[in-house]
């Protein structure tokens, strides 16, 4: 049975990529920062199948402390300070988080000596400023956002030990990604969020940004496999991870709404500035060529399937709130209407 750590196990892909490390046999490990509460919202139908082990990016003992524990085979790095916005906001924190912490890992490899592959977590935001269309491994990058920049040290110092030490260490590209168990920080899941309570009579509006931002958008559940059949191959190479499919905001709005039998979707969306970047990234779209040649791998769900999904996820998600906030509200005027034992007077 191989032996996986995945950084990020909490986050939106290190669940899905447990689920399928899990159906192929693996002992699955997840590194989690210790903190006085834990988001396990997503991994909560594995406890008991994993292995959670305390650890943090900051910390280089931690780490290779992880790695004895866990006796890896392979390490997933998929943790990260993730959302664009934030590391505006947050550009040294971004560069620790998301940079510097890969230096660490690789180091903490190096050091235990061992043969184990290592996959980093890059992404599409390192194009940026994108200088072909679409964009391959060979694509230069033009990072505009101190995230894609913090990603671009990590996934060139994964080049740099993989060319220094002969480790088998690889970078994924990949570009947006998204499932149901997207964070509610990013539009798509703010998106299909908004539309399931609009659509249930709960909220009048949707704030948005750049409506003609475009992105190449495929469901994360099939990028985790790309992640997985990297590090099976006979020697680390870098992959683009994409769809070849261009969307925009806007088409991802109006494909949310129409989910929900809203066709009218305009009358409920407005612009907000407070949403736009500072430096936007307008066109992503990736070539998997290598990907579908070298790996076989090949997306299968659609971007109206992805929409679809989404949003009749968190259409039945607030349906059941609203059925908890029913139950809770019957109970509450029953216990109100109950007569107290002061009204029943004293017993004879």
């Amino acid at each position: 049975m191989p032996n996986a750590l995945i950084t990020g196990i909490t986050g939106q892909d290190g669940s899905y990529l447990a689920e399928l490390l899990l159906e192929k046999g693996y002992r699955v490990f997840g590194m989690v920062r210790r903190a006085s509460t834990f988001n396990d919202s997503r991994i909560k139908h594995l406890l008991g199948r994993i292995e959670l082990i305390d650890a943090d990016l900051l910390d280089q003992l931690s780490l290779i402390q992880a790695l004895r524990q866990s006796q890896a085979t392979e390490v997933y790095n998929l943790a990260a300070m993730s959302f664009v916005a934030t590391s505006f906001q947050q550009p040294v924190a971004t560069g620790e988080y998301t940079a510097l912490s890969v230096a660490r890992m690789l180091e903490a490899i190096r050091l235990a000596g061992a043969p184990i592959r290592f996959y980093q977590a890059s992404t599409s935001e390192m194009f940026g400023k994108v200088q072909t269309v679409p964009q391959n491994e060979q694509t230069p990058f033009y990072p505009r956002s101190p995230y894609g920049v913090a990603k671009l040290y990590g996934h060139w110092i994964t080049t740099n030990f993989r060319e220094s030490y002969d480790l088998f260490a690889c970078s994924g590209i990949l570009f947006n990604h998204e499932s149901p168990r997207r964070g509610v920080e990013f539009v798509t899941r703010k998106i299909s969020l908004a539309v399931a309570r609009i659509a249930l009579g709960l909220q009048e509006k949707l704030a948005l940004g750049n409506l003609e931002a475009k992105r190449d958008w495929g469901f994360a559940g099939d990028y985790v496999e790309a992640m997985w059949l990297m590090l099976q191959q006979k020697r680390p190479q870098d992959y683009v991870i994409a769809t070849g499919e261009t969307h925009s905001v806007r088409e991802f709005a109006q494909a949310a709404f129409a989910a929900a039998g809203i066709s009218d979707w305009e009358h409920y969306v407005e612009i907000n500035p407070q949403y736009l970047r500072p430096a936007e990234v307008d066109h992503l779209i990736g070539d998997a060529s290598r990907a579908r040649r070298e790996l076989g791998w090949a997306p299968r769900v659609s971007f109206v399937e992805l929409v679809r999904m989404m949003v009749e996820s968190d259409l039945a998600a607030v349906r059941r709130e609203q059925q908890i906030l029913a139950t809770d509200h019957a109970a509450d005027a029953q216990r109100q209407a109950a007569p107290s034992l002061s009204d029943r007077g004293t017993p004879v």
